[in-house]
């Protein structure tokens, strides 16, 4: 029973889509409709500007935050489940049942997650894809070295098993999330960061 209230609260925690709810809240738009049509702080950025974005990166970073936060009040010696409740609320913001399932990618939400459950590793991954994104101005390459890199860290630095296959699954679903960004990114259509405030 706790395993799933666990879970259970992470995903709907994680369904809370911030980037719908700022949208409407400073446009009245559903931000699914423009731009890239997802649900995030890049997306969010390109239509909406800075301040809404960082609202939204902040908002999604937290639940990754509060999501760990209820699982260690539930189940304070077991370390595993505060993973699935980080890994549940990545999942429910990539598919919000609040919001048809059509979400984000969850790199914000992994932020938070990562960061608490596998800091070194998270913040050295974190340097890099600053690095990158500073260098590259591609938000999704700097997604998925962060998650990618984090786990290779967890790996280098020889933390838990658990931690290394968790950190795997993170990855492997920012990949999943990321497809279109890959097949963009193989084909030279990808957009970069900075190309201002879309009109809507």
């Amino acid at each position: 029973m706790k395993i799933l209230i666990i879970a259970l609260a992470g995903y709907l925690l994680g369904s809370i889509s911030s980037s719908v709810l700022i949208a409407r809240w400073f446009a009245g738009i559903d931000i699914r409709e423009y731009g890239s049509g997802n649900a995030g702080a890049t997306n969010t950025l390109r239509v909406l500007g800075p301040r809404a974005a960082l609202l939204v990166l902040a908002a999604d970073i937290a639940k990754g935050l509060v999501a760990i936060a209820v699982a260690v009040g539930l189940a304070p010696d077991q370390k595993a489940l505060w993973a699935l409740a980080g890994l549940c609320a990545i999942i429910g913001h990539n598919w919000p049942v609040f919001f048809g399932f059509r979400g984000g990618r969850g790199i914000a939400t992994a932020i938070g997650v990562l960061v608490t459950l596998v800091p070194v590793p998270a913040l050295l991954a974190g340097l890099c894809a600053l690095i990158a994104l500073a260098a590259f101005r591609y938000v999704s390459v700097a997604s998925l070295l962060f998650t990618a890199l984090t786990a290779v860290f967890t790996i280098v630095l020889r933390y838990s098993p658990a931690d290394i296959w968790f950190s795997i699954a993170v990855a492997a679903l920012a990949v999943w999330r990321h497809r279109d960004n890959i097949g963009r990114l193989l084909r030279g259509e990808e957009h970069r960061l900075g190309r201002g405030k879309s009109s809507f």
